[in-house]
């Protein structure tokens, strides 16, 4: 599409006050706060599980050891795409635009727009993490209670949906510190921070900034305060279940990754013989979890 005069019309002529719809402030940067930034040079990349090995038997005199394998468990590839968006618009409309500010900010609300489709990308994952028609290399959704493992299958959501509450927060931390590893070993799991929807926001402030047991006259103390989480809570703006909440697990270091291939990029010409100008904005990426152990999902009631 092109823009011509024919677009803004009350643009060739003076005499606007202001023009508003496209001066607002951006969203902030938030998926790095939950995915781990990694560069690639590769047309996709891959990440293979290993299995480490099981718990020892009880060797008896003169007799033979048994010998474990550390054996690959599931690949994950992720595979970069190019993602751009760009606009067109006539010499005349430039040439006889009056308001040459308002024609400037155009590639600013380009990388407004990249950047905020890099979080809907991003945030997709945990948007459709309970459906199994986004499966990962192991063949479960990502929030599951069948991820296969040599140990049987594990889960990282309990087997009950539950609203957010000082209880479901308190029982889904401990579930997490029960985790394994693919051989069924403990690993030193632990809840990390609180992730929820704007609709969650004040529920989870309540939740982890009560000095006593919140929601009661009682003079306990606020447990999932003072064992506390080290990110504590944040409020992801770009999830779309307003009842779904979510815990980020320390101790998983290839967990949720973002592949970068090729930053951010802004570029502008002219055809030669329409004369049309033209900017484009294009980035190359890709996002997608490898470890489901990464994260815990909650679907609220």
């Amino acid at each position: 599409m092109v823009m011509t005069r024919a677009l803004h019309p009350a643009d060739l002529w003076p005499g606007i006050k202001a023009h508003f719809g496209k001066a607002y402030k951006s969203m902030p940067t938030q998926h790095t706060r939950y995915f781990e930034d990694k560069s690639s040079d590769k047309a996709y990349e891959e990440f293979v599980e290993s299995t480490t090995f099981g718990l020892p038997d009880i060797k008896g005199e003169g007799q033979a050891i048994r010998f474990d394998t550390d054996s690959e468990g599931y690949k994950t590839r992720l595979t970069n795409v190019v993602w751009g968006l760009g606009w067109m618009a006539s010499r005349e409309e430039i040439e006889d635009n009056q308001y040459e500010s308002r024609a400037s900010r155009r590639s600013r609300n380009l990388a407004s727009s990249m950047g905020q489709s890099k979080e809907i990308v991003h945030a997709a994952h945990f948007n459709n993490g309970f459906s199994t028609s986004y499966a990962g290399g192991d063949g479960a959704a990502l929030f599951s209670t069948a991820h296969p493992t040599l140990a049987g299958n594990k889960a990282n959501k309990p087997s009950v949906a539950a609203d957010l509450s000082e209880a479901s927060l308190e029982d889904n931390r401990i579930s997490i510190r029960l985790m394994t590893n693919s051989r069924g070993l403990k690993m030193y799991f632990r809840a990390k921070e609180l992730i929820v929807p704007p609709q969650l926001e004040f529920t989870a402030e309540r939740l982890l900034k009560s000095e006593k047991q919140p929601g009661t006259a009682n003079n306990d103390i606020n447990a999932n305060k003072s064992v506390s989480m080290s990110g504590g809570y944040s409020v992801w703006d770009y999830l779309t279940d307003a009842k779904a909440w979510f815990l980020m697990v320390d101790n998983v270091p290839e967990g949720f990754v973002t592949l970068q291939r090729r930053k951010l990029e802004m570029d502008q010409d002219n055809d030669w013989d329409t004369e049309n100008a033209k900017a484009k904005a294009t980035e190359r990426y890709i996002s997608g979890w490898v470890d489901w152990r990464a994260g815990w999902g909650v679907q609220g009631v």
